[in-house]
This record gives structure tokens, sequence and C-alpha cells, in this order.
């Protein structure tokens, strides 16, 4: 993880947070720090189609992707960050599972790191602010790299006890937290679609390719889009609710995030489980949550304040 916004005393102030448009050279870097690895990648599909790429490694993605990403958005950000919901014991340790496999470190740090993303966001101590150096296309561009993957090299660890010691006191999450038991979890992202790929194709190179196209792409896929959240998602956008810090909603990540882009009106309302509230925001991941709500597993889910909610319009 690289050098946090707290140990900034040579970088640019943190420019005014007030809604201001950004600027056309500015928003087309974004497009391509974030458009251009992916295009990368989809320039591969056809060159490897019928070798090294097949429909069964399409299929294993296609299954698996949605488990992880709900680890992440249902179970580490919405349950354990910021307490969203209740949840019955084998739902947490089920959703610490598939948050865990998507290789963005166990759950109490993740928590950590998050809930000290949202006591300082955008300013000194943000972790990742796509800010830390300031405005203009040479600024914009350093500071995106790290608030979407830089910040991830630096030396310090944001503090667990601080930070998170409410899931340092729940024993299966301190256990799941335990690095054997996280490089367990880590590794069954890459045997899991590795051993689909073997039964469904009777093959190694199924195995193989499973391997690569439904477990590493399929890790690089879902953790691009969650450092998308904390760069993008920081940059440009649309505010339609009041807040202190740059967070804004994009459209355009809503489905492959499962609704977390819609950014702006979580950082107004942290602990609100569903952020997509407005008409035509879609958000699969509070739709998961009314499911389980439904089934029983979860309670408690507190969902969108209408009162609150018109308190915090930036433009009712």
């Amino acid at each position: 993880m690289t050098t946090g916004v707290a140990e900034a005393g040579s970088r640019a102030p943190l420019p005014d947070i007030s809604p201001k448009p950004v600027p056309f050279i500015e928003r087309a870097s974004v497009v391509v720090f974030v458009l251009a690895p992916i295009a990368g990648v989809a320039a591969a599909v056809p060159f490897f189609w019928g070798w090294g790429l097949g429909w069964t490694d399409v299929a294993i993605f296609a299954l698996l992707y949605p488990f992880n990403a709900l680890g992440i958005t249902v179970g580490y950000h919405r349950l354990f960050t910021h307490g969203g919901f209740k949840a019955k014991r084998w739902v947490r340790i089920a959703l610490a599972i598939l948050g865990g496999q998507a290789w963005q470190g166990s759950v109490v740090f993740w928590v950590a790191d998050h809930r000290r993303h949202h006591k300082y966001a955008d300013q000194e101590g943000d972790p990742h602010s796509p800010w830390a150096y300031g405005p203009g296309v040479w600024g914009l561009t350093k500071g995106l790299f790290h608030a979407h993957m830089g910040w991830l090299f630096r030396k310090e660890r944001t503090s667990r006890t601080k930070y998170a010691p409410d899931l340092l006191n729940d024993p299966d999450l301190r256990f799941m937290g335990r690095n054997d038991v996280y490089v367990l979890i880590a590794a069954s992202t890459l045997l899991v679609p590795m051993g689909l790929g073997a039964l469904l194709t009777w093959s190694w190179h199924g195995a193989v390719t499973a391997l690569f196209w439904a477990g590493l792409l399929r890790v690089f896929a879902g953790d691009h889009i969650t450092f998308s959240i904390n760069s993008i998602c920081h940059v440009f956008g649309k505010e339609d609710f009041k807040t202190r810090d740059h967070s804004r909603n994009v459209w355009w990540l809503a489905i492959p995030s499962f609704g977390e882009s819609w950014h702006n009106l979580h950082h107004a309302d942290p602990t609100c489980a569903r952020h997509g509230v407005l008409k035509g925001q879609i958000d699969i991941s509070a739709r998961v949550i009314w499911l389980m709500e439904k089934a029983g597993w979860v309670w408690d889910v507190r969902w969108p304040d209408p009162q609150r909610l018109a308190a915090r319009r930036a433009n009712p």
C-alpha cells in the first residue's frame, strides 16, 4: 500500500469541494484510465477464442462473478462496514468468505480502511482520495492511480483496533482474518473455477483455461470495478445529495458494481442499505438484501427514509 493522504506534506492542497464542472480533458483522462485495461482484455478474447477460451470458461465466469461481487458489496461494505442490516451467523460467515475470495484483503482490514475513508473523505487522512495531488490533468492522473490501486502499496496499515474493534471482537471474523485462514480463502478463488473447468470438460486444458479466465480474470474484473468506486466516483458524475466530499453517482458503473456507483447517496447516508434510491437507479445489491430479508435471513434493514433523503437533496 503507497503513502496515504495523511502524508501529503509536499502535495498540492485539496481543492474546494463545492460542485464544479470537471473540464473535458480531465474527464477524458478518467475514461482512458478506466477503459484502457478493460479494452486490452476484451481485445484478447477473439484472439484466444477456441484455443485458450471457450463457452465453459465464460459460463463459469458468469456463475462465480456475482457471488464474490456480492461478498464485497453486501457483505464487506453494507453489512460489516456500515451495519446496514443484521444477519444470521451463517449469512455473515458466507458473505465474509465470498468477500475474501475477491482478493481485496480480509474483512477486518477492508472494513478498517473503508471506515477511515468515510471519516476523512477527500481530506487529509483519507487512504485513497483521487484529489490527494490536487486538480489539473497531471495532479488528477497521479491522484487517480493513487485512489485506484496505488494506495494499496503504502507501507502503513489502518489501525484495526481503532476502526474495526467490533469485528475483532467477533470470533468468526477474527478467525477468518488470520493470515493462514485468509490464504485458504484466497486460494479457493482459483481452485473452484479450476475444479469446475476440469469436471465440465474432463481435461487439464479445461482446468487451466478456467483457472485463467474464470479465476484470475474474474478477480481482475471485480477488483477493477471496486477500485473504480474509489477513483472514478470521487472525480466526476452527478451530485443528487449534499455531502462534504467529492462523492458522485456514475450511472454506467451501476450494473457491474451491483449498485455501488450510486456513491453520492452512500456518502450522504452511509448506513442506508440501498444506494440507488432515485427513479431508474438500479441497485442489484439492495435487491439481494431485500430477498434475504423476505427469506428471514436478515433483519433490521436500514431502508431509505423519505424525510432524511429530502433533507439531503442537493437540488430538490
